[in-house]
């Protein structure tokens, strides 16, 4: 790997955004660069809460549907995490609710067994689909139920019956 992807990895995990912009500038395409783990400059600034560095991305036009090796993308990264405020930008820029992991799991599946109410809702209002399940045959519902998660449930239960 070259010195400066190495470098703009390092910056979107530490949240340094002058460095970023500096490697953009040297080498716009360095944001669709991806380490050995398949982690993208996007992936790891959102995992890491980097907002701001998050926006940049975005607005250079990161490929907001690129995945790790496991297939895990940055809105499934944020779900896991629990950071409502990235959640909604990355929707917001066009990231698919229903994309699925190696695993067939879905972002929706990350917010209910980490238990990410507010996230979980706003995946929900953008139309993620409740009944994908993953490989082991387990739905979001689910997870929830899995992790005794009573407010994930009625929330799940919720949107279910309203779409009957």
């Amino acid at each position: 790997m070259a010195d400066r992807e190495a470098d703009i990895f390092d910056a979107c995990r530490s949240g340094n955004i002058a460095q970023v912009e500096k490697l953009y500038q040297i080498n716009p395409d360095i944001i669709h660069a991806a380490d050995y783990k398949g982690f993208t400059p996007l992936i790891l600034a959102v995992y890491n809460n980097h907002p701001e560095i998050a926006d940049f991305l975005l607005q250079k036009g990161a490929k907001i549907e690129s995945g790790d090796v496991a297939g895990n993308t940055a809105l499934m990264g944020v779900c896991f995490r629990g950071y409502k405020e990235i959640a909604e930008k990355l929707i917001d820029a066009g990231a698919d609710v229903n994309q699925r992991n190696e695993s067939g799991a879905t972002a929706l599946t990350f917010a209910a067994t980490f238990g990410h109410l507010q996230i979980a809702e706003l995946l929900l209002q953008k139309g993620a689909d409740i009944d994908i399940r993953d490989a082991r045959g387990k739905s979001p519902l689910d997870h929830a139920i899995i992790q005794e998660n009573s407010a994930m449930i009625d929330l799940i239960i919720r949107y279910a019956n309203a779409a009957k």
